[in-house]
């Protein structure tokens, strides 16, 4: 039986306030670090919550994706990746045929919809 290979473990610094989970909010490196204010902070992470449990509800629906050139097609919804770069498909109907599952690509998508 071979050993696995040995992965090493990446140590961050500790933050300044000395408990070692990172940088007080308050302090000002951590709001020059941020960019954003609290409020602009928390509308975007409410923002985020919204987007992801509506894709979390389209899971398994039949969905209608509009691809640039104007190209409108039909799949079963699956999943959209953390890193917002494709969604996952199933049954893809395009006009050369039935896919049986694919990745959309979030740049080539201009709209999609499905009914909750």
């Amino acid at each position: 039986a071979a050993m696995p290979v040995p992965v090493g473990v990446l140590r961050l610094p500790r933050g300044p306030e000395g408990h070692g989970r990172g940088f007080d909010p308050a302090s000002p490196r951590f709001q020059a670090l941020l960019g954003e204010d609290a409020a602009t902070q928390a509308a975007r992470a409410t923002l985020r919550r919204r987007y992801l449990r509506g894709l979390a509800a389209a899971r398994g629906r039949p969905a209608r994706f509009r691809l640039r050139g104007g190209v409108e097609v039909d799949a079963v919804f699956g999943a959209g990746d953390v890193g917002a770069t494709a969604f996952q498909v199933d049954a893809l109907q395009t006009p050369l045929g039935v896919e049986g599952a694919a990745l959309l690509r979030f740049v080539d998508v201009l709209v999609y919809s499905f009914l909750l």
